[in-house]
């Protein structure tokens, strides 16, 4: 076997994986995304240790540890996205980038310092 092979359809995943991760907006959408990058990591990783024929099988083992990092990573993902879509009411990434709370008073934009002490003499 051709190790063309494996690392042009490893090229490809990552790729596919790097685009949903750029241009998606949904969170969900997004550690899909990721997981698809990581699985194309997988894939060489296994495809350069039956062409080096590894007697210790380096590559297999740390696919094995990458698929279980990536499980732990999809896991902890998922909850927090389900929080933030149960507290936010979306999961909508670019809806995501600030942490303060939607409705407070601080919402409204200060009043510059020359104003303030404008107001207070």
């Amino acid at each position: 076997m051709h190790l063309a092979y494996p690392a042009v359809l490893a090229a490809l995943l990552f790729s596919v994986g790097l685009y949903g991760v750029l241009a998606r907006r949904n969170a969900i959408l997004v550690l899909m995304s990721v997981e698809l990058m990581l699985n194309a990591v997988n894939l060489n990783l296994v495809a350069f240790d039956v062409w080096l024929r590894d007697a210790l099988h380096a590559g297999q083992a740390l696919t094995l540890f990458t698929i279980a990092i990536a499980a732990a990573e999809i896991g902890i993902g998922l909850a927090i996205v389900l929080m933030v879509h149960r507290n936010r009411g979306t999961s909508d990434v670019d809806r995501l980038r600030d942490t303060k709370e939607t409705g407070d008073a601080a919402d409204e934009t200060p009043a510059p310092a020359d104003e303030k002490a404008e107001a207070a003499a």
